[in-house]
């Protein structure tokens, strides 16, 4: 066996070794949120959505801003979010508005009112958007183009890249 045949079997047998250390160390579902459970490998995805507002669910706006997505923009690179948009499946929409979205950042989507900065905007709602039971956030880039969903719920709870939004297996 070559020198270089050794070093590229020691490569791939590392670097199977860190994807299943990584797979394991990452969170999962959460009681008041979702999680990705495995690594993106797309430049701007859905990273984690709090649908079930911690305390008491009064619909004040306070307990509205509980309930979040983040968008993760995974790249070195900012990214032009303005035209982006976020729904559920009953069709409410949020729709970016002049951000860029700085390389290796995150924004947090929050439901109710407040000042929208770099790091947190606001939908300005004055009722939940995702169901506790099971929903589905999916962004969608300028030109409607599918980049990301997170479903969770009944026999939900998956990334949106190889099921649809209400859970099947894409054809």
């Amino acid at each position: 066996m070559s020198v270089s045949s050794s070093v590229r079997r020691l490569t791939a047998v590392a670097a199977v070794a860190a994807a299943a250390v990584g797979a394991v160390a990452l969170p999962a579902s959460a009681a008041t949120g979702h999680q990705a459970a495995y690594p993106r490998h797309t430049a701007v995805y859905i990273s984690e959505v709090r649908y079930d507002v911690p305390g008491r669910d009064d619909r004040s706006n306070r307990a509205l801003n509980k309930e979040w997505v983040d968008v993760t923009n995974a790249t070195r690179h900012a990214v032009n979010l303005d035209g982006w948009t976020l729904s559920d499946d009953d069709g409410r929409t949020y729709t970016f508005r002049h951000l860029w979205l700085d390389g290796r950042t995150t924004v947090r989507v929050h439901t109710g009112f407040g000042r929208d900065t770099r790091t947190d905007v606001y939908q300005d709602r004055r009722r939940e958007v995702w169901d506790d039971r099971g929903d589905t956030a999916t962004l969608r880039n300028d030109h409607g183009r599918f980049v990301d969903a997170v479903a969770w719920g009944r026999d939900r709870d998956h990334r949106g890249g190889d099921r649809d939004h209400r859970g099947e297996e894409r054809h």
